[in-house]
């Protein structure tokens, strides 16, 4: 149902109501007792104004192609397609990554951009870890050019991970296999942050910014126990 649908059929009928129907009864009224039926005559005028003032000022307002649900409704945000050449989503990270390899960061390849995007943002984190959520890698101002990360590049400005270092650490769960997710996000602007921040900082910055988002789910559990 359209805006003006709606307002046709359920808000003008109930104003009308409203205000017409004592009117109405006591314009009868009044015509009856008084019997001056010039009273009545004005009153019928008054309301072809109105009836037309809808037709005339209304309709042309309403009408449109919005709807009520798509005004109760925000918009939901783009998504942005994650993946990477090393792994498929939701399977093993390969032991390069991790903390038992050579502990560089995988290559990520990031799909469906917006056109008025200004930089990206990737975090990797774990929320398997059991002293709460491990930030693996904070990066932003990413150029959103940058479509293709390599393993082992950096190519934004990097935050403190959960290890109190600046840069990426890889997996490297204590007990058990454990999900690596691969956050990115599409902004309008570029964040005014030194590096070294944590993830919250940026979180925050970036808060009501965000034009798209997407994610890809590694897997790791330790091959040397």
């Amino acid at each position: 149902m359209t805006i003006y649908d709606f307002c046709k059929s359920y808000i003008l009928p109930l104003i009308l109501g409203i205000v017409f129907l004592p009117v109405s009864i006591a314009a009868t009224v009044f015509v009856i007792c008084t019997e001056r039926p010039r009273a009545f005559v004005a009153l019928s005028c008054f309301v072809l104004v109105v009836i037309s003032i809808n037709h005339l000022v209304a309709e042309p307002l309403l009408k449109n192609n919005m709807t009520v649900e798509t005004i109760a409704k925000p918009a939901k945000k783009a998504a942005l397609t994650v993946t990477s050449s090393a792994f498929l989503h939701k399977t093993s990270i390969p032991k390069k990554y991790t903390c038992e390899g050579d502990n560089v960061n995988p290559p990520v390849t990031i799909g469906g951009v917006p056109a008025n995007a200004k930089s990206l943002v990737l975090i990797v984190d774990d929320p398997d870890a059991p002293m709460g959520t491990f930030d693996h890698w904070t990066i932003w101002n990413i150029k959103p050019t940058n479509t293709i990360i390599p393993e082992n590049t950096v190519l934004g400005t990097e935050g403190k991970n959960g290890s109190g270092k600046n840069g990426y650490t890889g997996p490297c769960p204590p007990t058990g296999t454990h999900r690596y997710f691969f956050k990115v996000y599409a902004l309008d602007k570029l964040l005014a942050l030194e590096a070294g921040v944590d993830k919250k900082t940026v979180e925050k910055a970036m808060k009501g910014h965000i034009l798209a988002s997407g994610e890809l789910v590694g897997l790791y559990q330790k091959q040397n126990k």
